[in-house]
């Protein structure tokens, strides 16, 4: 008998008398941390004012490089940040917006006054 077929044997045959044996591994469950990645890239593209937008793309982005790696603590801190920036460049972003709507509004209603004033004006005066 070779003695590759002894060491098989030996180790690998399986006696009545032991017992099957278990073994249970326990995988932790990815704790879900949101990085916000999409928020931030809406808010980049679409209401950047202040370049906040960016800057919270920029904490996504490493809150997302963070739980790759297993550090849920410090993706969580920046996906918290990220989280904070997104909301504040949709507030900015929304009132901004609706500043620069009634600004064009405004502006043109004074605009148009201002002409027809002028034109009313030259109509005197000929």
């Amino acid at each position: 008998m070779f003695k590759e077929e002894h060491e098989v044997d030996v180790l690998g045959a399986a006696h009545s008398s032991m017992l099957p044996t278990s073994t249970v591994i326990h995988i932790q469950s990815e704790a879900s941390v949101p990085d916000h990645v999409v928020w931030s890239l809406f808010n980049t593209l679409f209401m950047n004012w202040c370049c906040l937008g960016f800057i919270a793309f920029a904490y996504s982005v490493k809150s997302r490089d963070r739980k790759m790696v297993g550090d849920l603590t410090g993706a969580q801190a920046y996906a918290s940040t990220a989280k904070c920036l997104n909301i504040w460049a949709l507030i900015l972003g929304i009132l901004m917006t609706i500043a620069f709507i009634l600004l064009l509004v405004f502006g043109s209603v004074m605009l148009y006054h201002v002409v027809s004033q002028i034109l009313q004006n030259q109509k005197v005066h000929l």
